[in-house]
C-alpha cells in the first residue's frame, strides 16, 4: 500500500521530481511534531537526572550524543548511582536496547530503496528508538520510497542536534529543579509511547499484545528487573499470537 501513488496530474507535482536533498529537511522539520517536543522534554529530565548521580556536563552531553534511546541512558546514569561497575553497566544498557531490535527489524523493509545502501541502513539503525520508529511507522508509507531514507535520516539528525542542548539544559537546571520533577520529565516519553501505540492498534492482535504487556511488565519486574522488559517482550508476544491465532482458527 505504501508504495502505491495515484497517478499525478498535469497541475500536480511529481514528487520524484524534486531533489532528494529536499526530502531530508522535510524531516529535519518533523521536529516540530510533538513527540519531537515530549522527547525535548524528557531530555531535560535526563539532563537533571544526570547531574543529580554526580555525572559533568561533559559526560551528560557526550552520552546523549552516542546513545539514542533515552531509557538506556537512564539505565546507565541509574547503574552509575548505585555503583556499578563499567561491565554490569554496560550490560544493563545492553539488556534494556534488545527491545529496539524488533522496532529495527520493523522499519528497514520501509526503509529499503534504491539509495539506502547498507553502509547507510546500519547507521541510520543505530537512531532508533521511540519516538523515531512511531513517528517513521507513521509517516514512511505515505512517501516515495527513494525519499524516505533522506526523510529518516534527517529526523533522526534533527532529534539528535534538539537533544543534546536539551540535556545540557537539564543539567544546568539541575540546581533550580527537583529530582522528583525530572524524574516525571524521563517518564513523557514512554507515556506518549503507550498511548501512540493504544491509538494506532486497529487489529486485535495488536490489543492483545498491548493487554499482556501491560499485564505482565509488573509480574516480571518482580521476578528479573534486569531482564523484565526482554521476558514482558517475549512472553507477551507469544501469548498475543496464540490468541490471534485462536481467534482466526474459530472464524474459519
Amino acid at each position: 500500500m505504501g508504495d502505491e501513488f495515484p497517478e499525478q496530474t498535469e497541475d500536480q507535482t511529481d514528487p520524484m521530481r524534486e531533489p532528494m536533498s529536499l526530502w531530508f529537511w522535510r524531516g529535519v522539520r518533523g521536529l516540530g511534531s510533538v513527540p519531537a517536543m515530549v522527547l525535548a522534554a524528557s531530555f531535560v529530565g535526563y539532563g537533571a537526572l544526570a547531574r543529580e548521580t554526580g555525572l559533568d556536563l561533559g559526560h551528560t552531553v557526550f552520552a546523549a550524543g552516542i546513545m539514542f534511546a533515552l531509557p538506556n541512558q537512564i539505565v546507565l546514569i541509574g547503574a552509575i548511582g548505585a555503583g556499578a561497575g563499567l561491565f554490569a553497566a554496560a550490560l544493563a544498557v545492553a539488556l534494556s536496547a534488545v527491545r529496539l531490535l524488533p522496532m529495527t527489524m520493523s522499519l528497514m523493509p520501509l526503509l529499503r530503496g534504491p539509495s539506502a545502501t547498507k553502509p547507510w541502513l546500519l547507521t541510520v539503525s543505530h537512531v532508533m528508538a521511540v519516538t523515531s520508529w512511531v513517528e517513521a511507522m507513521r509517516n514512511l508509507p505515505a512517501l516515495p520510497r527513494p525519499a524516505r531514507i533522506y526523510w529518516f535520516s534527517g529526523f533522526a539528525a534533527g532529534i539528535v542536534l534538539l537533544n543534546v542542548p536539551m540535556a545540557a539544559v537539564g543539567w544546568l537546571l539541575a540546581a533550580s529543579v527537583r529530582p522528583e520533577f525530572a524524574a516525571a520529565l524521563g517518564f513523557l516519553t514512554p507515556v506518549y509511547f503507550l498511548l501512540s501505540l493504544t491509538a494506532a492498534s486497529r487489529f486485535a492482535a495488536d490489543k492483545w499484545a498491548m493487554a499482556f504487556g501491560l499485564a505482565l511488565a509488573p509480574v516480571f519486574h518482580a521476578i528479573t528487573p534486569e531482564t523484565d522488559l526482554l521476558w514482558t517482550g517475549i512472553v507477551g508476544g507469544i501469548l498475543a499470537y496464540g490468541m490471534h491465532r485462536l481467534r482466526l482458527g474459530r472464524s474459519i
